[in-house]
């Protein structure tokens, strides 16, 4: 194919979230995004049943199937190629992105295990998606001791690891599935399996390292410390886990010939370090100083911004030196769910009427939620809600929470309830910049990117509960744009990651600005939503945890019974 952008050189972001990879072609002067292609996930998200199974799989597991993330390459990136109207001789360099903490028990050679016949049908073989929470009492029991040993990387974490990380999740399989653990040579972070499958080098990159595996100051928890945890856990780091740690901009490798021919792309072109959705978006949107706070909304929402001193915020997911750029402190909090919320909210609590009304008004029914909503004073809705539908990552970390509505009346109405929960995940995002300015990192300047930044009602309200000017990326694929500049700055192309994000960052300030009115009024609402959050996310009341253990019972005696119907119906052999 003939260039029609002549004599430019052109890097490919390739963006893994959690139901698709998108690629986007990028031009290394200037980060202008010529093209791109989205490949949906063949098996989506297994939450009820593995491929081919009629075994049910146990509340608050979600996992994934590796070879849906090949195809991404396979797919995506020459659709791309073919959008963007360039010749792929041109690009000289790929990076990638992903959810996490989202995992891969592989072998020796990374081959996933449930590709292996052995394992095809034990759901500990297959990858754990940043949303298997099914880890929670591993997850307990990693804090509790590290707190009684006084661990020092423990703080780091504000306190807290999180289950949906390495060690809880690798601890659950090794205690559920002992054989599935024996065979597993590397427990490896999807953001590091792709890169590997790219180039054929398996190299740890230091972004999940830090956040998602407790590597802090050159090292790993303890053998010793790991020991008393479970002793068949002893050697999990030497083992499982430990590798080539990469650093953010460099070079993994060089594109194989065999991801060539995936890809279509020149065999030996720069593969960059792998890296996360959230923290790649961070030099998309040119929010590296420090202060700068930037919120990747989607199916979760991730915050991460940059500080020069290290300091301990309560419920943090991590700081980690250089987690973001170099030279300065990455820190990471989130919210496990926020657009997942309003999807499920959609899915099932909307009645049949309203979607023939958006219909009717050539709306999807999130619109026309949202416009109902808009027409709105605040608090006219009587409401409250807790956003902890997919638990509380932080500040609380605790998934075994859930969602609450207070003061629904046979008056409440659907929109109601939507606004309720646009305004609950504003309230979670305000506990989290509150635990940061409390903590000597104080927020200067909110940045929000992803796919939610389209809902203008929502983002005035995250104005207004915040109390600061929004600022918003200026691009449709921020995570992508970003993989996309740590591939030039792989390539060579620039020195660092803060001068390419300079040249190819895309941002426009204050867009959104806070109402004082609103504010005031918001205030109000937020101190009933902390009540509420203190009080069934701080002890006062455990119901949710012991909801959940009635779930569990329930679960585990249906599958019994299930189990014992089948085994009645077969015939004697």
């Amino acid at each position: 194919m003939t260039s029609t952008h002549p004599q430019e050189h052109y890097v490919i972001g390739v963006d893994y979230g959690t139901l698709s990879g998108r690629a986007v072609v990028v031009r290394v002067s200037d980060g202008t995004e010529l093209g791109s292609a989205v490949h949906e996930y063949p098996h989506a998200v297994l939450t009820e049943k593995l491929p081919g199974s009629d075994t049910l799989l146990p509340p608050d597991w979600a996992l994934q199937v590796p070879r849906d993330y090949v195809e991404v390459l396979q797919k995506a990136v020459p659709a791309a190629i073919l959008d963007a109207g360039v010749d792929a001789g041109t690009v000289i360099g790929l990076a990638t992105d992903f959810t996490a903490c989202t995992m891969v028990p592989v072998t020796q050679d990374g081959t996933p295990l449930n590709e292996l016949p052995e394992f095809s049908q034990r759901p500990h073989s297959f990858v754990k998606l940043w949303r298997h929470h099914a880890a929670q009492g591993q997850a307990d029991r990693i804090n509790t001791l590290a707190a009684a040993r006084g661990e020092t990387w423990l703080p780091r974490y504000g306190g807290l690891i999180s289950s949906e990380w390495e060690f809880a999740k690798g601890l659950q399989i090794l205690e559920e599935d002992p054989e599935v653990y024996a065979a597993m040579d590397h427990w490896v972070e999807a953001a590091d399996w792709i890169v590997w499958q790219l180039t054929g080098t398996y190299v740890r990159n230091a972004c999940t390292a830090g956040y998602k595996g407790i590597y802090q100051d050159g090292a790993y928890p303890s053998e010793d410390y790991l020991t008393a945890l479970n002793p068949g856990f002893a050697g999990f780091v030497r083992d499982k886990l430990e590798s080539t740690i990469g650093q953010l901009g460099s070079a993994a490798g060089t594109l194989s010939a065999r991801a060539a021919a995936w890809t279509g792309l020149p065999e030996g072109i720069a593969v960059a370090v792998g890296n996360v959705d959230a923290h790649v978006t961070a030099p998309a949107a040119n929010a590296v100083q420090p202060g700068q706070m930037v919120a990747i909304m989607g199916t979760s929402t991730c915050h991460v911004m940059n500080a020069e001193e290290l300091s301990d915020v309560p419920g943090m997911c991590g700081a980690v030196q250089g987690g973001i750029v170099e030279g300065l402190w990455g820190y990471e909090a989130g919210q496990s769910g926020v657009g997942d919320i309003f999807g499920w909210f959609v899915n099932n609590c909307v009645p049949p009427r309203y979607i023939t009304a958006a219909a009717d008004a050539g709306l999807g029914v999130h619109e026309h939620l949202t416009d109902l909503a808009s027409a709105q004073a605040i608090g006219q809705h009587g409401l409250v809600a807790l956003d902890w539908h997919s638990g509380n990552r932080s500040v609380l970390v605790d998934h075994e929470l859930s969602g609450v509505f207070v003061g629904q009346t046979l008056a409440t109405r659907p929109e109601d309830m939507y606004r309720a929960l646009l305004e609950a995940t504003a309230f979670g995002t305000r506990t989290i910049i509150d635990a940061f300015n409390a903590s000597g990192v104080p927020v200067t300047e909110f940045v929000v990117a992803g796919g939610l930044l389209k809902n203008p009602l929502l983002m005035q309200i995250y104005a207004d509960v915040i109390n600061l000017p929004l600022s918003v990326i200026d691009s449709q694929q921020g995570p992508a744009l970003g993989a996309a500049i740590h591939a030039a700055v792989a390539a060579g192309a620039y020195p660092d990651v803060r001068a390419a994000a300079a040249a190819m960052g895309r941002v426009k300030h204050g867009v959104y600005r806070p109402i004082p009115a609103n504010v005031t009024a918001y205030d109000e609402l937020f101190a009933e939503y902390k009540t509420l959050h203190d009080y069934f996310g701080r002890g006062a009341n455990n119901v949710m945890h012991r909801l959940k253990k009635i779930q569990r019972t329930a679960v585990a005696g249906r599958s019994g019974a299930a189990a014992e119907d089948t085994e009645e119906m077969e015939p004697a052999l």
